[in-house]
């Protein structure tokens, strides 16, 4: 069993679950910044960070981020990783705002594929100019993998200088129209990482603690959250995101996993600041 310290991330938001199927989403900007200081406090190290407009619909604006960001300043030390895929329907440069505010982190998608009746489009143009805005700010990208040819595609960007290795990536397993869950498939998707990489699973709704748990035995890291998965079991709806953080906790502890402080997460994700 692997037991180097364990960084879990929480994708509180999102731009698809509404308030209509959970109660428990947070949109207004304190709603957030109290959501952090919870799933904080439950023991994640980050947030991946989506807004929305008042009306709790999705947007990239930077001052509804900035504004995000400020609420979770005032109440937790928590690293921000702010998302740049947006909705499917968004442009580049509105998935571009938030890179403006200097974030820790943000995630940065490397290949276009099905998502669920959309496709969510991220061609090499738009790849290339969001590596290359979070290589001049010093972000650290988080590179999102929603299926199995997007690794090729981080080979090919490495070899022609967009990233630079070591990485950290965040497989996302389960999503209709890309790649499943399951463990198989995780081990392969392992073997296939840069030399000196970390990784992270996102297993989208029944496949989350599943391949949770499969991440934490494999010595990888966990994002969980309402984007994700809104139930704690099948059913029963998470009371907020800090539930099922609180799941992975218990989880790790039976599996003898240790929790990351902030300043491990910092060194391990290689953040510059």
């Amino acid at each position: 069993m692997n037991n180097n310290p364990l960084i879990i991330t929480v994708a509180a938001v999102g731009a698809e679950t509404t308030r209509e199927q959970t109660p428990y989403l947070p949109i207004t900007a304190e709603e957030i910044g109290e959501e952090a200081k919870r799933v904080r406090d439950a023991g994640a190290c980050m947030i991946h960070l989506h807004v929305r407009n008042e009306d709790g619909t999705p947007t990239q604006n930077r001052e509804v981020f900035r504004r995000a960001i400020e609420e979770i300043r005032k109440r937790t030390d928590i690293i921000v990783q702010v998302s740049t895929g947006g909705a499917v329907w968004m442009t580049a440069d509105e998935r571009a705002q938030p890179l403006e505010l200097n974030p820790q982190m943000a995630s940065l998608t490397v290949g276009t594929c099905n998502f669920g009746d959309e496709v969510f489009s991220n061609p090499f143009p738009l790849i290339r100019r969001l590596a290359q805005i979070m290589r001049e700010r010093d972000i650290v990208p988080e590179i999102e993998i929603f299926d199995v040819g997007f690794l090729d595609n981080v080979r090919l960007l490495i070899k022609q200088g967009v990233l630079a290795p070591p990485l950290h990536f965040d497989f996302v397993m389960g999503v209709p129209g890309a790649m499943g869950a399951d463990d198989a498939l995780l081990d392969f998707l392992i073997s296939r990482l840069p030399e000196g990489s970390t990784w992270s699973v996102a297993g989208v709704g029944r496949f989350e603690f599943m391949m949770a748990e499969l991440a934490i035995k494999k010595g990888g890291h966990v994002r969980v959250g309402l984007e994700d998965n809104i139930y704690i079991e099948k059913g029963v709806l998470a009371k907020g995101n800090a539930e099922l953080v609180k799941k992975i906790t218990d989880m790790a502890k039976d599996l003898n996993r240790p929790l990351a402080t902030i300043e491990e997460a910092k060194k391990i994700l290689r953040l510059k600041r």
